[in-house]
Protein backbone atom coordinates (compact mmCIF):
# COMPACT_ATOMS: atom_id res chain seq x y z
CA UNK A 1 0.00 0.00 0.00
CA UNK A 2 1.43 3.13 -1.31
CA UNK A 3 -0.05 6.51 0.90
CA UNK A 4 0.98 9.73 0.89
CA UNK A 5 -0.10 11.95 3.76
CA UNK A 6 -0.57 15.75 3.82
CA UNK A 7 -0.20 16.03 -0.18
CA UNK A 8 -2.07 19.61 0.45
CA UNK A 9 -3.60 22.27 2.51
CA UNK A 10 -6.54 24.18 1.54
CA UNK A 11 -8.64 27.16 3.89
CA UNK A 12 -8.67 23.95 7.01
CA UNK A 13 -9.06 20.74 4.56
CA UNK A 14 -6.10 18.34 4.25
CA UNK A 15 -5.49 15.78 1.30
CA UNK A 16 -3.60 12.72 1.28
CA UNK A 17 -3.52 10.24 -1.46
CA UNK A 18 -3.00 6.01 -1.82
CA UNK A 19 -3.02 3.45 -4.19
CA UNK A 20 -2.22 0.09 -4.13
CA UNK A 21 -2.89 -3.31 -6.68
CA UNK A 22 -6.06 -4.58 -6.80
CA UNK A 23 -8.03 -7.44 -9.16
CA UNK A 24 -11.56 -7.62 -7.61
CA UNK A 25 -14.34 -5.41 -5.75
CA UNK A 26 -13.24 -7.91 -2.87
CA UNK A 27 -10.00 -6.67 -3.14
CA UNK A 28 -11.30 -2.68 -2.99
CA UNK A 29 -13.28 -3.48 -0.09
CA UNK A 30 -9.93 -4.66 1.66
CA UNK A 31 -7.68 -2.38 0.57
CA UNK A 32 -10.34 0.77 1.85
CA UNK A 33 -10.91 -1.13 5.22
CA UNK A 34 -6.92 -1.74 5.59
CA UNK A 35 -6.45 2.38 4.82
CA UNK A 36 -9.13 3.30 7.60
CA UNK A 37 -7.58 1.04 10.08
CA UNK A 38 -4.84 3.72 10.61
CA UNK A 39 -6.94 5.63 12.99
CA UNK A 40 -5.72 8.86 11.03
CA UNK A 41 -7.40 7.97 8.51
CA UNK A 42 -10.43 6.46 10.09
CA UNK A 43 -11.36 10.31 10.93
CA UNK A 44 -10.97 11.47 7.50
CA UNK A 45 -14.43 12.80 5.73
CA UNK A 46 -14.14 11.29 2.57
CA UNK A 47 -12.42 8.65 0.76
CA UNK A 48 -12.63 8.81 -3.11
CA UNK A 49 -11.36 6.59 -4.86
CA UNK A 50 -11.34 4.92 -8.58
CA UNK A 51 -10.13 1.32 -9.79
CA UNK A 52 -10.30 -0.04 -13.84
CA UNK A 53 -10.25 -3.90 -13.32
CA UNK A 54 -8.97 -6.03 -16.10
CA UNK A 55 -11.92 -8.28 -15.12
CA UNK A 56 -14.73 -6.08 -13.77
CA UNK A 57 -14.01 -2.86 -15.56
CA UNK A 58 -13.72 0.91 -13.92
CA UNK A 59 -15.07 1.09 -10.43
CA UNK A 60 -15.63 4.21 -8.26
CA UNK A 61 -16.63 5.68 -5.14
CA UNK A 62 -17.31 9.34 -4.06
CA UNK A 63 -17.58 8.26 -0.55
CA UNK A 64 -19.62 11.75 0.08
CA UNK A 65 -17.30 14.06 -2.38
CA UNK A 66 -19.41 14.16 -5.41
CA UNK A 67 -18.20 13.74 -8.75
CA UNK A 68 -14.30 12.94 -7.44
CA UNK A 69 -14.62 9.11 -8.18
CA UNK A 70 -15.22 10.00 -12.08
CA UNK A 71 -12.34 12.69 -11.94
CA UNK A 72 -9.72 9.96 -10.23
CA UNK A 73 -11.41 7.32 -13.00
CA UNK A 74 -10.55 9.28 -15.73
CA UNK A 75 -6.84 10.25 -14.85
CA UNK A 76 -7.06 6.66 -14.76
CA UNK A 77 -8.08 6.01 -18.15
CA UNK A 78 -5.28 8.36 -19.34
CA UNK A 79 -2.57 6.28 -17.69
CA UNK A 80 -4.33 2.90 -18.55
CA UNK A 81 -3.79 2.11 -15.17
CA UNK A 82 -5.28 -1.15 -14.22
CA UNK A 83 -6.04 -3.20 -11.33
CA UNK A 84 -4.65 -0.67 -8.89
CA UNK A 85 -6.54 1.65 -6.91
CA UNK A 86 -6.02 5.38 -6.19
CA UNK A 87 -8.11 7.09 -3.19
CA UNK A 88 -7.86 10.53 -2.37
CA UNK A 89 -8.56 11.12 1.01
CA UNK A 90 -9.91 14.49 2.36
CA UNK A 91 -10.33 15.87 6.21
CA UNK A 92 -13.25 18.72 5.65
CA UNK A 93 -11.82 21.81 7.56
CA UNK A 94 -14.92 23.63 7.33
CA UNK A 95 -15.12 25.81 4.25
CA UNK A 96 -16.45 24.62 1.60
CA UNK A 97 -13.94 24.90 -1.36
CA UNK A 98 -16.35 24.71 -3.74
CA UNK A 99 -14.67 23.98 -7.67
CA UNK A 100 -11.22 24.37 -5.54
CA UNK A 101 -11.57 20.51 -4.26
CA UNK A 102 -11.65 18.71 -8.02
CA UNK A 103 -8.48 20.91 -8.76
CA UNK A 104 -7.09 19.34 -5.64
CA UNK A 105 -8.13 16.05 -6.17
CA UNK A 106 -6.78 16.16 -9.20
CA UNK A 107 -3.23 17.25 -7.38
CA UNK A 108 -3.57 13.83 -4.96
CA UNK A 109 -4.05 11.79 -8.09
CA UNK A 110 -0.77 13.33 -10.09
CA UNK A 111 1.26 12.97 -6.44
CA UNK A 112 0.09 8.88 -6.41
CA UNK A 113 0.42 8.13 -10.47
CA UNK A 114 4.09 9.66 -9.88
CA UNK A 115 5.11 7.94 -6.96
CA UNK A 116 3.35 4.39 -8.87
CA UNK A 117 5.76 5.47 -11.65
CA UNK A 118 8.97 5.66 -9.80
CA UNK A 119 8.33 2.20 -7.94
CA UNK A 120 7.79 0.36 -10.82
Amino acid sequence: MLVLEDVLRDRGSRYAGSAGRVVSRQEINAFLAELRRRRKFDRATHHSWAAILAEGGPLKGDDGEAGAGAVILKMLEREALVDHIVVVTRWYGGVHLGGDRFAHIVTCTRAVLAALRGLV
